[in-house]
């Protein structure tokens, strides 16, 4: 079995060295989904949302996400990162908006979490957004669907 890299011999957490690791190009793929009443999707499609554009809102607040991880989570590198998207698909099969963010870098370790970190901010601000007219909202299925680059090389768990 694989050793936690975020826990030395003793079992205390620490920040993993990478300074001798190789810069090469990382990309992340996340995706995860926000699930609500036909209702509420209507309403975000047509902007008639007391807040406003929900759709907009939700990517930028994305996109900051990302170059903010590691102020969010614990021992995660601040990253140079050179490309965040964040994309917003409604999904009226399922009453719910799809929400997939690709990151990019050149450096030392992966964008996994930044990628991640987009998806979920981006998904609690469309739930922000919306919780007055539905509170029955769920986010749900936040996950890497595709890392690139590194030692471990390429996964693609979902094209």
């Amino acid at each position: 079995m694989s050793k936690l890299t975020h826990l030395d011999d003793q079992g205390q957490a620490h920040m993993v060295d990478v300074g001798s690791k190789d810069d090469t190009l990382r990309e992340a793929i996340a995706r995860g989904a926000v699930y609500m009443q036909p209702a509420t999707l209507q309403l975000i499609q047509q902007g008639h949302t007391s807040k406003g554009d929900v759709l907009a809102t939700a990517r930028i607040a994305g996109i900051m996400a990302a170059k903010r991880t590691s102020e969010l989570i614990p021992l995660c590198h601040p990253l140079m990162l050179t490309h965040v998207m964040v994309t917003l698909q409604i999904d009226d099969t399922n009453s719910a908006v799809l929400v997939e963010a690709t990151v990019r870098n050149t450096g030392k370790t992966g964008v996994e979490m930044e990628a991640l970190t987009a998806v979920s901010v981006a998904a609690l601000t469309i739930y922000d957004m919306c919780k007055a007219v539905d509170r029955g909202m769920h986010i749900s299925d936040i996950r890497v669907a595709q890392k690139r680059g590194g030692k471990s090389g390429d996964h693609v768990l979902e094209a």
